[in-house]
């Protein structure tokens, strides 16, 4: 994979915001894509061999890096290292722009501390400024509702410093509660825990009902975390997201928070209410690869046939974004153009990012070489705009 400051690729099939142009030619010069066309190409310009040439992905919610710092059970990496891994990881699935998902809550079952979300932002951070990269890196922060060391962690962390920030970052306000949003149907949520750790239905019913009434306890904290979120998302000082909404009640209550997107609506209600609201919406990418949610929800499938979902997410697992695109065109969803919508402009767009996400003179030189055998899809190169202008003959692999 080639990073260079001024480039162009021929013989590539480029996916236009509305069409695919077949011989194409795309030359990229200080970062921004200047020319699309078939006429002749650079002398110098790379050869696309016919590939598929899309414009970067862009992902708004992966937790990947989570899991990247935790390969098997007892070995945890340094979170440096983890950065580092995972953006290759992230890269050779044909993303270029990631928010990583970073809990702010202390939560022994999924490993997450406040002070582990820290060193995960700072790592994050510094990983961005150094101009080393060879990805554009983002934080999604995600607040859990009913967790006071969580609100008063991810407060010290943004508080003094949204004034600094280039654009507001991106805040998920997420209930996990079984019974609501995501395990509304809390007999998914209690076969996750059976498969999960081993135990017998009972056992994880008997552990469901646990939980439900360790977090009914904690309700206060949700109610004090409030006033700060939708404060803060009415001054635009924040870009609030309203995790897993499922019901009538949820959308309502996002529009009155001053939420800008739905993330992963499980219901076509409330993804409908949330479209009609103004919200947009993300779903998950391996909803769609799968054809269905793993916890029982709507299908996002049908959602994008419905017109009621403006992007896609990785989640957990940043090919399935391709994969995604894959079956969408496969199973006749939508067309090409149409599919990679979903993995570009329509989650850049969501999040606020006008400067990339088409393949379109004036946005970002992000580009993704890639082929489908079918359903599956196979990254050949990925072009990115360098977070430094390294040396021309500088090769990133």
């Amino acid at each position: 994979m080639t990073d260079r400051p001024d480039f162009a690729v021929r013989n590539v099939r480029a996916v236009l915001p509305d069409r695919v142009l077949d011989d194409a030619t795309v030359v990229v010069r200080d970062g921004v894509i200047i020319d699309i066309g078939t006429s002749s190409a650079p002398s110098d310009a790379l050869d696309g061999r016919g590939a598929f040439c899309l414009p970067g992905l862009v992902d708004t919610h992966s937790d990947g890096l989570e899991k990247e710092l935790v390969p098997r059970p007892g070995v945890h990496l340094p979170v440096p290292f983890a950065l580092r891994s995972f953006e290759a990881r992230v890269r050779s699935a044909g993303v270029t722009t990631v928010f990583h998902g970073v809990g702010f809550e202390d939560d022994d079952n999924y490993g997450r501390t406040v002070v582990l979300a820290n060193e995960l932002c700072d790592a994050i951070e510094a990983r961005a400024a150094s101009g080393d990269a060879v990805i554009d890196h983002h934080i999604l922060y995600r607040l859990d509702a009913r967790d006071a060391p969580g609100f008063d962690g991810l407060v010290a962390r943004l508080g003094s410093r949204l004034a600094e920030f280039a654009a507001p970052p991106l805040v998920s306000f997420e209930d996990h509660t079984p019974g609501i949003g995501q395990y509304t149907d809390r007999t998914a949520f209690e076969r996750y825990i059976a498969g999960t750790r081993n135990v017998s239905p009972d056992e994880a019913r008997r552990r469901v009902d646990e939980l439900i009434a360790e977090r009914d306890a904690l309700l206060v904290n949700r109610d004090r975390a409030l006033p700060w979120l939708t404060s803060h998302a009415a001054a635009g000082a924040i870009m609030l997201m309203a995790h897993d909404p499922a019901t009538e009640d949820d959308v309502t209550e996002a529009v009155s928070w001053r939420a800008r997107i739905a993330e992963f609506p499980t219901t076509l209600h409330a993804a409908q209410l949330a479209k009609g609201s103004g919200l947009r919406t993300v779903c998950g990418a391996p909803n769609v690869l799968r054809g269905q949610s793993h916890s029982g929800n709507v299908s996002a499938t049908d959602l994008i046939r419905a017109g009621l979902c403006d992007g896609l997410a990785s989640d957990y697992l940043p090919s399935t974004l391709l994969g995604a695109v894959a079956a969408l065109v496969d199973r006749g969803v939508c067309d090409l153009a149409a599919a990679v919508a979903q993995v570009t402009s329509g989650p850049a767009d969501a999040v606020g990012l006008t400067d990339r996400g088409r393949l379109m003179t004036g946005q970002r030189g992000d580009l993704v070489l890639m082929t489908f055998d079918g359903a599956l899809p196979t990254v050949r190169a990925v072009l990115c705009v360098p977070q430094r202008q390294p040396d021309p003959t500088g090769v990133a692999a």
